[in-house]
């Protein structure tokens, strides 16, 4: 669960909040599109969630960890049960699609048997058991966006946040991605979105929340107009 009470954020430095009284509660297994012009905050929602940065003021809580207090050391623990995806894939070149995937395994201490049974089903989870011997540069945009999502879920997180994850990719690229992960978010994994492309928004129909100059706004299961 996600859970983000009366948050301020004002980066050392500046003058304003990024960020003005923030509520938002996102429950275990929803689908939530996160929505807003550039410059509205929806980064810096981002990097409170993965404890990149500390919030100025209120409470913040993602799958039972108090962020506002937590420990350093501690972070790398939050982060397992977390899987980011990017706009622009972040894969390592020189690896194939199986070992993208495997290497997400392997930073957390996963056994190789574990990898073995774990790797495989997530590769065809996403449709890419034909390309765990590819190279990235081998493979369609798409194709790498998938294998990012692969990595993002070999780890079963309890949440996943997509920034901007269809951002370099065709209109029916777009989709099938926004599909993939409507389809993550049925086996029961959270899933947070930001995005700006309005047409994939109205096609999933899920909760839509807004942000505009730091000021969040829930629209529920409306649309984004």
């Amino acid at each position: 669960m996600v859970s983000l009470n009366k948050v301020r954020m004002r980066y050392p430095g500046t003058k304003r909040d990024v960020l003005k009284d923030i509520d938002l509660e996102i429950k275990d297994g929803e689908f939530v599109f996160l929505i807003g012009p550039s410059g509205s905050g929806k980064s810096t929602i981002i990097k409170l969630l993965t404890g990149e940065v500390r919030a100025t003021g209120g409470k913040i809580r993602v799958n039972d960890f108090d962020l506002r207090s937590i420990k350093r050391r501690h972070l790398p623990k939050l982060r397992r049960t977390l899987g980011v995806i990017f706009q622009d894939f972040r894969l390592i070149e020189d690896m194939s699609v199986y070992d993208n995937v495997a290497f997400a395994m392997r930073v957390v201490g996963a056994s190789s048997r574990d990898i073995r049974k774990r790797v495989p089903y997530v590769l065809d989870l996403v449709g890419l058991s034909d390309c765990k011997n590819r190279l990235p540069r081998e493979l369609s945009g798409g194709e790498q966006q998938r294998v990012a999502i692969a990595r993002a879920l070999v780890n079963s997180p309890g949440l996943i946040i997509a920034d901007e994850p269809t951002g370099n990719l065709d209109p029916a690229k777009s989709l099938e991605i926004m599909l993939l992960l409507r389809k993550i978010n049925e086996l029961g994994t959270t899933v947070l979105v930001v995005s700006h492309e309005k047409e994939l928004v109205n096609a999933l129909g899920k909760r839509v929340v807004s942000l505009d100059d730091g000021v969040l706004t829930d629209h529920g299961g409306e649309y984004y107009k």
